[in-house]
Order: C-alpha cells, then sequence, then structure tokens
C-alpha cells in the first residue's frame, strides 16, 4: 500500500492577468510513495515541483483530485486532523528559515515549544538531535555563526523535532558548495535508514537524484512525465527532459564536438560498447584482439547506482576491415555494439 498517494491531482490558480485563462500548476498528477522510500522529484522551475509539495503537507488543496497519506483523504480533513498531520511532516529548505534571534538549541526546540512538551523533555530531545546532526558543540551558537552546512544541519534537526514520518526537502541543497552538499545528502540519507522517514525531496539537480533517492520522479509544466527507479531512469530515459538531466551527470557517449575530436584524433572506426548487468567486456576485448584488431579506449564510463551498473565504452578500432567487421560481428554476442564512425 502506497504511504503517500496523490490520484489526478490539479491545481489551477486565478488569472494572472485581464483576459488569460487560469494558471494551471499541477496538472492531472497520479503518484505513489512508498513508506521508507526516498523519492526525489525532479523539473525545472515552473514544472509544479513546489505546488506538488504544498498538497502534500495541506498548505494547498488540490483543485480537483486526491491527496492521500497512510490511506486518509487529507483534502477532507478538519483544522483539528491538519495540525495532527502536519506535527508528522518535517520540511527543510533552501535558505534555513532559522531564527535568527535564537540559538541552536532554541531552533531545534522551537517546534517542540508550539506542541506543549515539557521543559526536560525538550532539553533531552534538541540534545539527542543536535549529536544525531553533529553539532552538539554548537547548541548555544547563533545561525549568524554558522556555516551553511551548519545551518541545514539545523534545520534538519529543527525538522525532526516531533519526530514526523515524512521528511519534505524543497531545494534543500540548492544554496550549498558540491562538498557541503555531500555532507549533507549524507546526513539524510542517515535520517531515510536509521530513523524509517520517508524523505521526499524536490531539485532542479540530477546529481541530487543520483546520491540519494531510490526512485525519481520527473515533472515538466505540471505534469509527470517519467517516472522509475534511480536506475532505470538514469540507465534509460525515456523523455526528452529527462535525458537533459541525465546528460548533465552522465557524460559517456560522445556527441557533437566531443565525437568530432575522436574522429580527428584516430584513423578507423569509433565504436561504443553499452555496458550493463549481463554483458560481459572483458569478451569483447578478448574477441577483438582474437580476429587480431587493434582497439583502445577513447571515452566513457561506467556508472555504479546501488551496486548496479551501467555505462558505455568507447573504442577506436584499427586494422583489416574485413577481421574489423567480423570482429564486431562476434564481440556484439557479449554486448550491444553502436558504431558511431565507419570511416577507414
Amino acid at each position: 500500500m502506497s504511504f503517500i498517494r496523490l490520484t489526478s491531482a490539479t491545481k489551477t490558480y486565478p488569472p494572472q492577468t485581464k483576459g488569460s485563462g487560469p494558471v494551471v500548476a499541477l496538472d492531472d498528477v497520479s503518484l505513489e510513495i512508498a513508506a521508507g522510500e526516498v523519492c526525489g522529484i525532479i523539473g525545472y522551475s515552473g514544472a509544479g515541483k513546489s505546488t506538488l509539495l504544498r498538497l502534500v503537507n495541506a498548505l494547498e488543496t488540490p483543485t480537483s483530485g486526491v491527496v492521500e497519506i497512510d490511506g486518509a483523504d487529507i483534502t477532507r480533513f478538519g483544522e483539528r486532523q491538519l495540525r495532527r498531520l502536519r506535527s508528522d511532516i518535517g520540511m527543510i529548505f533552501q535558505q534555513f528559515n532559522l531564527f535568527d534571534s535564537r540559538t541552536v538549541a532554541g531552533n531545534v526546540a522551537y517546534p517542540l515549544e508550539v506542541a506543549g512538551r515539557s521543559r526536560d523533555e525538550i532539553r533531552a530531545r534538541v540534545a539527542e538531535l543536535l549529536d544525531f546532526v553533529g553539532l552538539a558543540a554548537k547548541a548555544q551558537a547563533y545561525p549568524e555563526q554558522l556555516s551553511g552546512g551548519q545551518k541545514q544541519r539545523v534545520g534538519i534537526a529543527r525538522a525532526l523535532a516531533t519526530s514526523p514520518r515524512i521528511l519534505l526537502a524543497d531545494e534543500a541543497t540548492s544554496a550549498l558548495d558540491p562538498d557541503t552538499t555531500q555532507e549533507v545528502l549524507g546526513l539524510l540519507r542517515r535520517v531515510n535508514r536509521e530513523l524509517g522517514v520517508t524523505i521526499v525531496l524536490i531539485t532542479h539537480e540530477m546529481e541530487v537524484i543520483r546520491v540519494i533517492a531510490d526512485r525519481v520522479v520527473v515533472m515538466e509544466r505540471g505534469r509527470v512525465i517519467e517516472t522509475g527507479t534511480v536506475f532505470d531512469v538514469l540507465s534509460a530515459p525515456q523523455q526528452p527532459a529527462t535525458a537533459r538531466f541525465v546528460a548533465s551527470v552522465i557524460d559517456d557517449v560522445p556527441r557533437g564536438d566531443d565525437l568530432t575530436a575522436l574522429r580527428a584524433r584516430h584513423d578507423g572506426r569509433i565504436v561504443t560498447l553499452d555496458v550493463r548487468e549481463g554483458s560481459a567486456q572483458a569478451d569483447v576485448f578478448a574477441t577483438l584482439a582474437a580476429h587480431g584488431v587493434r582497439f583502445e579506449v577513447v571515452h566513457g564510463g561506467i556508472n555504479d547506482i546501488r551496486g548496479r551498473v551501467f555505462g558505455h565504452l568507447t573504442l577506436a578500432v584499427s586494422g583489416d576491415q574485413d577481421a574489423i567487421a567480423r570482429a564486431l560481428a562476434a564481440a556484439s554476442a557479449y554486448a550491444p555494439l553502436t558504431e558511431e564512425d565507419t570511416r577507414g
């Protein structure tokens, strides 16, 4: 059973200018997220990602359609039910949203104070969370004394204060440098694995999806255009927008200027080997050698996603043309081969 489910969810807003039509932020979105999953939602600006998050935490209601959490239709909740729901959902933000006038401990304590917890309970929970995020020594520091990564760790601790089952991350690493981004993503992975929290994160960076997500949802113009495991989407994107995102993190097939440069540097044929689980590149190389064909790897890369591998290796192949033809035909039995260039 899905933990979070949207069924035909549409969200429209009134026209922005006189004579124009309504603004469609979400258009018939159906989506299921399992309990304990890290689901990454990716899309360019205006794709509808933030609107989708606001439907999940009930800050907005859909114009039509249904939003369910743990089997309950939250679009029918009254105010008291909504308050309980929101205490079960943590939020972290791109700009941290910390209280500058409060210490690190005070920021983490705030949602517990709002929830009416006792002073002793608050003190113990804050200490536990600051230890978890590695900021115990910064409890009495103020946000202005922290780095961006430390601020986001405070934001994560605060979001976890009431022990939510769901954590929503809105571009949580966009304001961070690459090294700090990796640290924060590692912490979010711990939150998911050690605490069992379901995480839904939105981003425009495919590298974030590659590092942390179990599954990816690709959005464009308010619609879900592709969804699948991170491995499936990265290794075989089905939509042009998805392929553009994937190309930002995986550049293992020569195209355009790269291919032109390879053609200029290497005589003979340019052949790309498709490496996937079950393919045997060693047998491909052995077959080429057995046919007296010379080759060298000139481009490509192998990607490892949760222990599953895929990628491409581009070879410059030279030698007798008949021998090359026989070698390539024989080698294709072990892995798919695509000839990029027929020169030679």
